[in-house]
């Protein structure tokens, strides 16, 4: 928590850095109503790799995470496809659209985050448990995890995937995923929303024992 706090001016300083958002996590492999105090992510988008290899190399940020973890996990993504808002940005402006994967071209990591509408709070909590359970179940889902940055309101799902169809399997054959997509769209549950898939294309350390892409 006290990294929550006090690291946000640090990376706000950070050469390099056009894009980050410091994230809580619920417990479990999505989105839920209670947190994990243990556990926390940060999500950043780089100008080059170099940018990023010096602060891993150099920020008292990175370092401070480096002596207080337990375990850790870092990928490097490359986007692919995107739609949507972050706080009324566009975190990959100006990035190339490489072509989409096909079905059996290996891993893809996936992020879905949304504002929610305060007076849809209740039915998108309802409907989480239903979505939880085809998702754990889900062949060639390789890991996920919820994550946020305000409790409830604004919320993400962060996925790995075996690869581009596994991620089609989930999202558009599941019955329960399906009807929640209705209702976010016919209800307008979302303030905000984004949706971006990525190629995974470097991990290092482990999440929760070992290195999902491994």
């Amino acid at each position: 928590m006290r990294h929550m706090a006090f690291d946000r001016p640090v990376l706000r300083r950070t050469g390099g850095l056009l894009f980050h958002r410091l994230l809580g996590t619920g417990r479990g492999d999505s989105m839920s109503l209670g947190a994990d105090l243990r556990r926390w992510a940060l999500f950043a988008v780089w100008r080059e790799e170099a940018d990023l290899a010096a602060f891993l190399d150099g920020s008292p940020v990175a370092r401070g995470w480096r002596r207080e973890a337990a375990e850790s996990w870092h990928v490097r993504l490359t986007p692919l496809a995107w739609r949507g808002r972050w706080g009324g940005r566009d975190p990959f402006a100006g990035a190339a659209r490489p072509p989409r994967p096909a079905a059996g071209e290996g891993p893809v990591a996936v992020l879905t985050r949304a504002s929610i509408r305060p007076s849809r709070l209740v039915a998108f909590y309802r409907a989480v448990p239903r979505v939880d359970r085809l998702l754990a179940g889900q062949p060639g889902c390789l890991a996920s995890v919820g994550v946020g940055e305000w409790p409830l309101a604004r919320q993400a799902t962060f996925s790995l995937w075996r690869d581009a169809g596994a991620v089609d399997g989930f999202a558009y054959r599941g019955a329960a995923h399906r009807e929640v997509i209705g209702r976010v769209r016919g209800e307008d549950w979302y303030a905000e929303e984004l949706f971006a898939r990525f190629r995974p294309f470097a991990s290092a350390g482990a999440w929760n024992g070992a290195d999902p892409l491994t």
